[in-house]
């Protein structure tokens, strides 16, 4: 409703939504937007006069302008009432149609196909485990070449050095005329995992330089889901942070004295100001940027997504300059990180020191919100209601949720089980000498569903098995830094596959574009073609690998692929596609450890 009249009345402007911590009473969005309508001279009811003899003319025209108007009135509601008729009767065939839709899914992909005597909709069972148990003869007596992991990838991009921006940012929306100090100080704090944070720390960096404002080091928010009290100085460098912005931003630690005194040394008491999603830089300079000059402080919490991808090319160049030379992991985990790369590259020794790094999300959390079904049966189906109820109570029990696992597999939202990730890679030709890291947490019934990986690929490592449990063990129970050291060592392989997406793979994806001249080298599987693959149950392993080679191309064309970015258009993340803003920051690499080493 807010949206429509925000579209009816295009000079309203939005106020800013502001929220005391220590206020009982929660303001409310939402309720305060009606319409008004306009009245017809009070409303007269008066009924039309019967007919009479004629009289004179000007009697006779006053009369006719009136019935006239009156008439006009009638023809306007009546047109009204007819619209109004015409939309309640085709709604109806609407929610009608819709119910119809819904109830013809769940017969074909829902629990219900069976009973009826439907035949599943391709694609829409699990039968994965059938398939590899029906193919791995032929998968094992495969004399055919295996893939050259140094020769994976054959799209080169030419690479184009261009001169980086001016570092001085606040001179181009003319806040330096007006103010030649700071503005300000920023306060964010970053929610979620490991690289959502990362995303709103590149983000508070660009909006620092956007208002001209000292950026306070981000506060990390702590998470029910990942509950690790991790903060920023855990897993990054903070003297790095500060020193490689200086000359684009400034960066503190901590607010002046004579600021946290008015705020009782309490940063909670300072007034949150709540910032719509994905807010554009006119919204900052229009709505934040008074504030800030007037109180000489803000916080904006939550800042998960909170500014638009589409701003200024020097505000590009921040995010930029943040999350490739500035955000540099800590100490611990640096040193930790470094020494199971060189590991890795060790076992790799028959491959060049080469090898797959594959992102398996097949946790049991992972499987449960996915609301897919695999070959568990119906135990594994009550196993995974209990466990969705258990964590988020009756979210997946609401009348207006509807649970179709066929189609959630049909439209590629599953999760890839270890199996199938196996003989995807094996029918594009990488054999059983192949060294893989498994970057991953705690495999759902991980006996069961990666004794068939290991049969393909025995060389399997994770960093439990790289790392002695001495050096681990300052990590257990911090999520983030042990996702850290998975980042770092599926950063630097030479061929990474991302399993069921999410910002974990989407910031490797860009990351190693940035490292690798423009290049992703990342396998991103096409699932939709998968599951009708893998519920074939004539086809044959010659079939399969035809398809995974052509997979495998359109993956390396795709690698190398740069969105069009005309002035501030753009459509794509920054962080899965760093060209062509970051370009001017690459550097030639060796693809060795370039993140432990200082970047300036």
């Amino acid at each position: 409703m807010v949206e429509t009249c925000m579209a009816t009345n295009k000079n309203m402007k939005a106020k800013p939504y502001y929220h005391q911590q220590n206020t009982n009473a929660a303001a409310s969005g939402g309720g305060g937007g009606g319409y008004s309508s306009e009245s017809s001279n009070g409303g007269s009811n008066s009924p039309s006069p019967p007919p009479s003899p004629r009289r004179h003319a000007s009697i006779s025209h006053s009369r006719r302008r009136l019935r006239t108007k009156s008439f006009s009135f009638f023809r306007r509601d009546s047109f009204a009432l007819t619209v109004s008729f015409i939309f309640r009767r085709n709604l109806r065939y609407l929610v009608l149609l819709c119910l119809l839709y819904v109830s013809g899914l769940i017969m074909c992909v829902g629990p219900f196909a069976g009973l009826v005597g439907h035949t599943p909709v391709l694609g829409s069972v699990y039968r994965s485990h059938e398939i590899f148990g029906k193919l791995w003869d032929q998968i094992q007596s495969d004399n055919s070449s295996a893939i050259d992991l140094s020769s994976v990838w054959k799209y080169k991009r030419l690479k184009v050095q261009k001169p980086c921006l001016n570092s001085t940012v606040g001179r181009y929306f003319g806040i330096e005329k007006e103010s030649p100090g700071p503005s300000g100080f920023l306060i964010v704090e970053a929610n979620g995992g490991l690289n959502q944070q990362r995303s709103a720390i590149c983000n508070a960096v660009a909006v620092a330089g956007l208002l001209n404002a000292i950026l306070v080091i981000p506060r990390f928010e702590f998470n029910s889901v990942w509950k690790d009290p991790s903060e920023f100085g855990d897993i990054y460098d903070e003297d790095h942070f500060v020193a490689t912005l200086d000359g684009y931003i400034k960066v503190v630690r901590e607010l002046p004295d004579l600021l946290m005194e008015r705020y009782d040394y309490n940063m909670t008491n300072i007034p949150t100001f709540r910032v719509h999603a994905w807010a554009p830089a006119s919204y900052y300079m229009g709505e934040v940027y008074p504030v800030l000059r007037e109180q000489g402080v803000i916080r904006i919490a939550p800042f998960a997504n909170r500014l638009a991808m589409n701003v200024p090319p020097h505000i590009q160049l921040l995010r930029c300059m943040a999350n490739y030379k500035a955000l540099r992991f800590s100490d611990p985990i640096s040193t930790l990180a470094e020494k199971l790369v060189k590991r890795m590259i060790e076992k790799s020794s028959g491959a060049g020191g080469k090898y797959v790094s594959i992102h398996l999300r097949f946790e049991e959390d992972m499987v449960a919100f996915s609301c897919c079904l695999y070959d568990g049966g119906k135990a594994e189906k009550l196993e995974m209601d209990m466990f969705r109820e258990k964590w988020w109570k009756g979210k997946f029990k609401r009348k207006d949720r509807v649970i179709l696992p066929g189609l959630n597999r049909i439209n590629g939202k599953c999760p890839l089980t270890p199996v199938e990730v196996g003989m995807m890679l094996r029918g594009m030709g990488f054999d059983n000498n192949t060294s893989i890291y498994l970057a991953s947490g705690k495999i759902y019934q991980a006996e069961r569903h990666l004794a068939s990986l290991l049969k393909m690929f025995p060389l399997v490592y994770t960093k439990e098995s790289l790392a002695t449990p001495d050096e681990l063990a300052p990590f257990e129970g911090y999520s983030s830094r042990l996702a850290a050291l998975d980042y770092t060592v599926c950063l630097f392989s030479e061929v990474f596959v991302t399993t069921h997406g999410g910002n974990f793979p989407h910031f490797l994806m860009g990351h190693r574009r940035f490292l690798f001249d423009g290049h992703s080298k990342t396998i991103n599987p096409d699932k939709r073609k998968l599951v009708l693959l893998f519920q074939d149950m004539n086809i044959s392993w010659v079939t399969f690998k035809d398809q995974m080679e052509i997979m495998l191309s359109e993956n390396d064309r795709k690698g190398i692929m740069v969105p069009r970015v005309r002035k501030i258009n753009r459509k794509t993340s920054i962080y899965t596609y760093p060209l062509p803003e970051c370009r001017c920051l690459q550097q030639s690499h060796n693809t060795t450890l370039q993140l432990t080493q200082p970047a300036r």
